[in-house]
This record gives structure tokens, C-alpha cells and sequence, in this order.
């Protein structure tokens, strides 16, 4: 997925798409990985590391965008309003460097647990990432597989990290208009 500055997802592919939408991440217009994280309660049911996922986004927002600038000021009041002061307090704390690399944890209403060994690069000055996940382990190859209505297949057994990227993965983007 491509992120801007603000966390609003901008692009994905169809893959993402499968993974994400019955979560809930994608019901945003834009779709933003900062306001469902705080503001929709399928957040913390989908992340059992929730607090882990939420600081990493917060860190991200800090680092990449000013705090003057007008996008984050009305993200963080909408955040406020909506979110309440228990869930925003964490914008204020959080004081770390974005993690660029990790595992994602996700329980899938559909798929069940993910581990989804990811990287997120940044790609210019003006904040825009894209975040790569991939499967950590064969039950979640074969869950994946599933999702994307692919019949399951012998994954090598290669960590993630070694696995070369299979360009089905990004043969359909969808992209949202561009925001900040």
C-alpha cells in the first residue's frame, strides 16, 4: 500500500485489498491507517499488538509531517473529537523514530492469524511511504492464497525476506485521489 503523509492509504493492490477490507481499513473516504487505528473498535479486535501498530503510525505521522501543517492539525482534531482523550494521549507520547521494518500480527475474520513480515521505505521528502507485507510462514502463504481466490501452493521455505517478490502481487493497484 502507498501512504501519504497523514497515513491516508492512496494506492493498493488487490491483495491488500483482500486483507484489508474485512477489517474495515478500507470503509475511510480517503481510507486512513491513523483514524481507524483510534477511532474504530475492529482496530484493536484485527491487531493483538495494537498499542505496538498505533505508536508506529503516531511515530510515522511526527517524523514525516510538521506539526504545523494544517492536514495534521485537523487530523488530530477530528482525532480528539472522535477518539477521545484516552486514545489521543498517545499522540502527545509517543517521541520514537518510525519503524521502518517488523511483523504485523492480524487476526483475519477470515483467514485467521497473519504474521506479516513488512517494510516501509520512504519514498520523498513530502512523506509518502509504501509498506510491503509479506507472508511469514506457510499458513499464512496458504491464508493468503485463499483470500485472494488462489488455490493454495507449495510456498518455498525461505523466510519472507528471501522469497522474491511474485509480480501477481501487484498486477491491479487501486488508488484513491491524491490527498496531502
Amino acid at each position: 500500500m502507498l501512504l501519504n503523509r497523514i497515513g491516508d492509504i492512496v494506492a493498493f493492490t488487490r491483495g491488500y485489498e483482500c486483507v484489508a477490507r474485512p477489517l474495515g481499513l478500507l470503509d475511510g473516504h480517503p481510507p486512513n491507517i491513523v483514524r481507524y487505528l483510534f477511532t474504530d473498535d475492529r482496530a484493536r479486535a484485527a491487531y493483538p499488538h495494537w498499542d505496538r501498530l498505533a505508536d508506529a503510525q503516531v511515530a510515522h505521522l511526527r517524523h514525516e509531517a510538521s506539526p504545523h501543517d494544517p492536514h495534521v492539525a485537523a487530523l488530530a482534531d477530528e482525532l480528539t473529537v472522535v477518539a477521545g482523550a484516552v486514545r489521543t494521549d498517545r499522540l502527545a507520547a509517543v517521541r520514537c523514530l518510525p519503524h521502518r521494518f517488523g511483523t504485523d500480527l492480524v487476526d483475519h475474520p477470515e483467514a485467521g492469524r497473519l504474521r506479516l513480515p513488512y517494510e516501509t521505505p520512504a519514498l520523498s521528502e513530502d512523506g509518502r511511504r509504501v509498506m510491503v507485507h509479506l507472508p511469514a510462514d506457510e499458513a499464512t502463504a496458504t491464508a493468503l492464497d485463499r483470500l485472494n481466490g488462489r488455490t493454495p501452493r507449495a510456498h518455498c521455505a525461505r523466510s519472507a525476506a528471501e522469497r522474491p517478490l511474485d509480480p501477481r502481487h501487484f498486477a491491479c493497484v487501486r488508488r484513491f485521489r491524491p490527498g496531502p
